[in-house]
């Protein structure tokens, strides 16, 4: 017979008769344990997280620079910032790279992800094969797509010269810059998105969808009126997650241009990331720096605001 099934003065007494030291173990467990085993995901949130949040802020209002000089500077560093041309080329830059990245690989991901959810042969083995390029080097990549978009000898400027288009200096001009590494990056996250679009299509109920085939609807018509208005909270997910990672897109335009931070001859494809990484690492002027980067917080900010009410209202959310 177990202790709960027991009367109740008789488990108070099997209480009572328990060393003081193993009552106090068992609170601890109870209690305690819990927090121990989600600490040290607070604990690196706080170290690589809030600290350098703390950090970063706080030497943003001071000049600071490679000789060790600190300097009280208040507001003047983001005041600066507002003025710098080459800032705000980088914020143009990178909003622009981010909507022809973001745009197609959501699109592309969706559909990838309806098509991973039908039953079909090897199945198990073309889900994981889409997850490739996210285990690739982005060394590797960036060097493939330089090739590919040579302007000399590039395959893509070879395919376009069918066509009777002249090639293109892919690296010396700022929309087709733009396109370049735009395409790297859908490349490289496109399947990983699609499994996360898949995992969410796999939590639907498929009653919907035998209630909506027994209504007359047809596959297309689940697609649009079942699967996406169920699939909302992991599409909120998904635009917030590429959000963030394209707003602080770095590894792709900065090896791009063979590890140049300045993003071509003009800044043609300059990231704001790109942008701190200058600045900090190579002007040595961390407090500007500094700046730079929570005005780069503040733009990721807005920006998830944004496609967060957008994909709401998609969704049909009020």
């Amino acid at each position: 017979m177990s202790l709960d099934t027991l009367p109740r003065a008789t488990r108070n007494s099997h209480r009572r008769d328990r060393p003081p030291g193993r009552r106090w173990r068992s609170r601890v467990d109870v209690k305690a344990m819990p927090y121990a085993l989600v600490s040290p995901y607070f604990i690196l949130f706080a170290a690589f997280g809030l600290f350098p949040l703390a950090f970063t802020l706080y030497y943003s209002l001071y000049d600071y620079d490679l000789a060790g000089t600190v300097e009280w500077a208040g507001l003047d560093n983001y005041s600066a910032l507002l003025g710098d041309d080459d800032f705000w080329r980088a914020v143009v830059n990178t909003v622009g790279m981010f909507i022809l990245a973001t745009v197609p690989q959501m699109i592309l991901a969706l559909f990838l992800a309806n098509a991973l959810n039908k039953r079909f042969r090897l199945r198990l083995a073309i889900r994981m094969s889409v997850l490739l390029p996210l285990v690739t080097s982005v060394v590797a990549v960036a060097v493939v797509f330089t090739q590919l978009y040579a302007r000399d000898w590039g395959l893509v400027n070879w395919i376009l010269s069918l066509f009777g288009v002249d090639p293109y200096n892919w690296r010396a001009e700022r929309i087709p810059s733009w396109i370049a590494i735009a395409t790297m990056v859908d490349w490289r996250w496109t399947g990983y998105n699609a499994i996360i679009f898949l995992a969410g299509m796999q939590t639907i109920p498929r009653d919907l969808y035998e209630a909506a085939s027994i209504d007359g609807a047809s596959r297309r018509r689940q697609f649009w009126q079942v699967t996406l208005p169920m699939l909302r909270p992991t599409m909120i997910f998904v635009v917030l997650n590429s959000t963030i990672g394209g707003l602080t897109l770095f590894s792709e335009p900065m090896t791009f241009y063979n590890g140049n931070p300045d993003g071509g001859s003009q800044g043609q494809f300059q990231t704001v990331a790109m942008f701190v990484y200058k600045e900090a690492f190579r002007e040595f002027d961390y407090g500007y720096a500094s700046a730079a980067a929570w005005l780069l917080f503040l733009l990721i900010l807005i920006g998830a605001a944004i496609n967060f009410l957008f994909v709401r209202r998609i969704g049909g959310t009020k």
